[in-house]
């Protein structure tokens, strides 16, 4: 019995709410008419900014640049490289034996 009551309840909650939003659509449809508003006054958008992450480091700081726009007075000026925050990976250094020196070495073991 409760329950029946709740969804009659329910049922007369929505009736009144489609009719409160008819009532408010009618009314804003004949504000924006007596007033010309645009639908960018009524609504205003605006694209959303791209995030672009930090590209340079102040290492005492801690302060961060994008490298976009004005650079900050702790950079202007000087090498942008050496605040890089993602340092260019260099290639690993010819300390070892050659290639063939590697074979060479290897065919020696071999015959011993």
């Amino acid at each position: 019995m409760l329950l029946a009551e709740q969804a009659a309840l329910d049922e007369k909650i929505a009736r009144e709410k489609k009719q409160a939003a008819a009532q408010a659509l009618t009314q804003i449809q004949a504000w924006i008419a007596e007033f010309g508003f645009t639908a960018q006054q009524v609504f205003p958008w605006q694209p959303a900014k791209k995030q672009v992450s930090a590209k340079y480091l102040d290492p005492n700081s801690g302060a961060t640049w994008t490298g976009r726009g004005k650079p900050p007075a702790w950079i202007a000026g000087k090498d942008r490289g050496q605040f890089l925050i993602d340092k260019p990976v260099e290639p690993p250094s010819q300390r070892g034996p050659f290639l063939a020196e590697m074979a060479a070495a290897a065919a020696r073991r071999e015959g011993r």
